[in-house]
């Protein structure tokens, strides 16, 4: 199974992408909700509590695990990819949604200044800024952090009156910066269910990039060259869920980021 993880519900977007661009492999979700959200915990933290989700998935079989969460990828994807991997099995791998999200960037933009919304953890790692400034020197990014967008979405508000108000509020605080943001990276898999509220609010012209089709078309780019990790899925179109929280809750709103019904497993981690 190709394990994803994800805090909460957010990471059940790139699911979606990712059993679109292979649909006969199966996959393992677990999402840590019952702790969630990742976005103000600290970076130590947030990496003990990935750490122990990376565990799990490969206890379950997972050889390939991907960390469907920006905090996720922001504060723990390095410290796991160089620090426990060799002592874990250096044959598995873990990737993140940064990488391929901000090496998306050059086709996307014309000016080089880029947006960026996300969880104040996502933000405060400048994680996005650094790989952008490796990749493309001569950008800029421009940030904002929208600690209420994700529970917004968690609380089943996200076509409701609140969203327009924040929304409107952060998107407008985020494009005061430059009037050359010309590309929009959403630095939550959450984000993409406000995504009408967010269209709404964004200039025409300006690229909302969707994450969830750019992580799973590089996921399948990443499979191609990797054929020996290719071989070690299987292929049954299967999907399972685990929770941290209550199964019944989980599956309830899991069902509605899938828009099908979900039946999850609670676990302890």
């Amino acid at each position: 199974m190709i394990g994803v993880f994800d805090s909460g519900y957010g990471g059940l977007t790139i699911l979606r992408e990712l059993r679109h661009k292979l649909p006969e492999a199966d996959f393992l979700y677990l999402g840590d909700n019952a702790r969630a959200p990742y976005g103000t915990r600290s970076f130590d933290l947030v990496y003990k509590f990935t750490l122990q989700a990376v565990r799990r998935l490969f206890d379950e079989g997972c050889h390939l695990v991907i960390l469907a969460c920006n905090t996720a990828s922001a504060k723990a994807l390095r410290s796991i990819q160089q620090r426990d991997l060799p002592h874990i099995d250096p044959s598995r791998r873990v990737l993140g949604v940064i990488r391929p999200t901000v090496e998306a960037l050059g086709a996307a933009s014309s000016t080089g200044h880029i947006g960026l919304v996300g969880t104040p953890g996502t933000i405060a790692s400048q994680s996005y800024n650094l790989e952008i400034e490796k990749l493309y020197p001569g950008f800029r990014t421009f940030t904002h952090a929208c600690p209420m967008w994700v529970p917004l979405v968690e609380y089943g508000e996200a076509a409701g009156d609140g969203a327009d108000y924040f929304v409107r509020k952060d998107i407008g605080a985020l494009l005061s910066q430059s009037a050359d943001i010309d590309t929009l990276i959403l630095g939550c898999t959450h984000y993409p269910l406000l995504l009408p509220k967010i269209e709404k609010y964004v200039p025409e012209g300006v690229k909302i990039l969707n994450q969830g089709r750019i992580v799973a078309d590089s996921l399948v780019d990443y499979l191609r060259r990797h054929p020996e990790m290719d071989a070690k899925i299987t292929r049954g179109s299967a999907v399972r869920y685990l929770t941290t929280e209550r199964a019944d809750k989980f599956s309830t709103l899991a069902s509605l980021f899938l828009g099908q019904p979900v039946d999850a497993e609670q676990i302890v981690l």
